[in-house]
């Protein structure tokens, strides 16, 4: 029995349609093309300035628009109301690192922060790697970035998704992650089991 050409035109329809729902459905080819961008502040940035005052780490441009616009709408500062300026926090880096390629190609600095209470891994704004679906960041024990990939996912900590594959951003530590053991960080796909990028932290 011959197909009739409406039969191969509702065959080839459904083919195509299985074959779109694997490369953007299963597989998330379209995750490639297409780059999610973000820019998040230091963690710390907002605590800082909360004063009112202009803190060490705001970008020059903020810091003079808002000394202007204190000075043009006549609001004492802290200093001049026979106050004494709040001690800020000390931020300081524990531990930084490189991200090199694993199966994907990628660049950036990752830095943990921490004020003395709270720690953040963050990745500065040099950050930028390849796109792709289902991407996590962790934390892996006992593997350097250039080892072996089959055990990144063997003892880890997920951070959660990562929010971007360019551009600054911040993910708060558990209290208790020991960064001695925890020393890689990840860029880990969780649909395919693949790492896309990893740096090492010292």
């Amino acid at each position: 029995m011959t197909m009739t050409r409406t039969t191969w035109l509702v065959v080839g329809a459904v083919g195509a349609a299985v074959v779109a729902f694997l490369a953007f459905g299963v597989f998330g080819i379209h995750t490639a093309f297409i780059d999610d961008e973000v820019s998040e502040a230091n963690p710390f940035f907002e605590a800082a300035g909360a004063s009112g005052l202009p803190s060490d780490d705001m970008p020059e441009s903020k810091a003079d628009e808002m000394n202007d616009f204190m000075a043009d709408n006549d609001v004492p500062t802290a200093v001049e109301q026979g106050e004494s300026e709040p001690d800020m926090p000390e931020i300081t880096r524990v531990v930084e690192g490189q991200f090199i390629d694993r199966i994907h190609s990628g660049e950036g600095t990752a830095v943990v922060l921490t004020d003395g209470t709270e720690r953040f891994l963050r990745f500065e704004e040099d950050f930028a790697i390849d796109n792709g679906p289902d991407l996590n960041v962790y934390l892996v024990a006992d593997v350097d970035a250039d080892g072996d990939a089959g055990l990144f996912d063997d003892d880890f900590i997920d951070l959660g998704d990562l929010k971007g594959n360019i551009g600054s951003q911040n993910y708060e530590l558990p209290a208790d992650v020991d960064l001695e053991r925890y020393d890689t960080v990840v860029i880990w796909c969780v649909r395919f089991g693949v790492a896309f990028n990893a740096a090492d932290l010292v």
